[in-house]
């Protein structure tokens, strides 16, 4: 078996799953909660993150299995057919969401200024052309990816570098305006506002694991999982801080929080002229595009991991050589519908929530095998409780602030959860057969 990704392919893989339409997404949400204190809030969600990674690593050092989190799970709870199924379908579809979000955002910035800027349809048709793309690029080739996906990211992190630099240097805070202003909003903001910043942003984290789907085809896998995870997950904490950092130095906080997504565009150019505007919607383009490519990589092949045990359609275990051409086909096609009906943004907040909730049930899984993959049993259960505490504070907060998307996501998980449970009891009748 060729073994065609090293430790900067992975990387590259994790870094473009992490920082795709998140960090373009979250600046507004944070600083409209807690202020200056946004780029700490930011930062303090990639510890949430590594709690997340730690069990994901140690899982993936012991188990080595493409299937990443549906695989551990039914690994480490070989007895139920149920939990399997539906661990299964919600990862899928969690990552289902926000490959259509990714598109929908690349769309957003790759059609800003031109006349079709604000054409619904038009945004939506080149959203799922850029899908359609990577889709054929990952039914290439395994290394054809690997090579694209590292010239993306590491293209679109020295222009991230180059605008947080501009940013910070054009920027009309003076280092004790910037103190004496986080000192007042740290002492007006209440605490549980920080957790549910780090809580809601670990959105702008998920994609670490997609290291894991790569395993049959990375190299000396014990070695390199915990360096590409671990490494990833710094590296992105470190550049969201910057970039937050950047932003509310240099961009007014009533500006970043009117104009959202686009405050890192809209900044840049009232500071840099078009040469800023222009370096973000290439860094967006950028961050988006390599966020659609490890997605797809990863996630088709946990795809057809699942289907291989009988939780999804069987067709979609169909691999040629050791890429799931038809997860692939699948993934592309389900995720072109989300975004022709709309609805995108209620569907990334069920992605948050789910893969929160997804990093919780693996921690549990971890510390049920904690002596098998020798894992610290004070640090599991700080992890348990890390991402117990931030998967209700997120909750809490879509129940506070949009009561409709809550709803709008239990319906979703009762869809999800009869598809699971019918497959489930597929799984278990043909068990008892054999």
């Amino acid at each position: 078996m060729n073994k065609n990704l090293g430790l900067k392919e992975l990387i590259a893989i994790a870094v473009g799953g992490m920082v795709g339409g998140g960090i373009f997404t979250i600046l507004g949400i944070s600083v409209s909660m807690v202020g200056f204190l946004a780029p700490f809030a930011i930062a303090l969600g990639g510890v949430v993150a590594l709690f997340a990674a730690y069990s994901y690593v140690k899982l993936g050092v012991y188990y080595r299995d493409e299937g990443a989190t549906y695989a551990f799970f039914k690994r480490t709870y070989p007895d139920s057919h149920l939990a399997a199924s539906f661990i299964g379908w919600y990862t899928i579809f969690g990552y289902i969401s926000t490959l259509a979000l990714y598109a929908y955002t690349f769309s957003s910035y790759g059609i800003s200024g031109s006349e079709w800027a604000h054409n619904d349809w038009v945004r939506k048709g080149v959203a799922i052309a850029i899908i359609w793309v990577f889709a054929g690029i990952n039914l290439w080739s395994v290394k054809g990816m690997g090579k694209i996906e590292d010239l993306m990211v590491y293209a679109k992190l020295i222009i991230l570098f180059i605008i947080s630099m501009m940013l910070i240097y054009h920027g009309q805070i003076d280092l004790h305006t910037f103190t004496r202003t986080l000192a007042r909003d740290f002492g007006q903001t209440h605490t549980l506002h920080i957790l549910t910043v780090a809580s809601v942003t670990f959105v702008a984290y998920e994609g670490f694991q997609l290291v894991i789907n790569a395993v049959n085809e990375m190299e000396n896998p014990e070695r390199n999982i915990p360096r590409a995870i671990y490494g990833a997950v710094f590296l992105v904490a470190l550049i969201y801080f910057v970039i937050a950092l950047a932003a509310v130095v240099a961009i007014p906080v009533q500006d970043l929080i009117h104009d959202k997504e686009y405050a890192l565009a809209s900044g840049a150019e009232a500071i840099m002229g078009h040469l800023g505007r222009n370096l973000v919607i290439i860094g967006a383009v950028l961050a988006t595009s390599s966020a659609i490519s490890g997605t797809m990589f990863g996630s088709s092949r946990q795809m057809a991991r699942i289907a291989d045990d009988g939780y999804l359609p069987g067709a979609l275990s169909h691999r040629r050589g050791m890429i799931p051409t038809y997860a692939i086909l699948a993934m592309a096609a389900t995720a072109s519908t989300l975004i022709f009906v709309g609805g995108l943004r209620l569907i990334l907040e069920f992605g948050s929530i789910t893969f929160l909730l997804v990093s919780l049930l693996m921690a549990i899984a971890n510390f049920k095998i904690r002596h098998a993959t020798h894992s610290s049993t004070l640090f599991t259960l700080v992890a348990i409780a890390g991402l117990g505490i931030g998967s209700i504070l997120i909750l809490w907060y879509e129940y506070k602030t949009k009561p409709e998307q809550m709803l709008f996501i239990v319906i979703l998980y009762g869809i999800l959860t009869l598809g699971a449970w019918g497959y489930s009891r597929i799984a278990t009748q043909q068990n008892i057969e054999k």
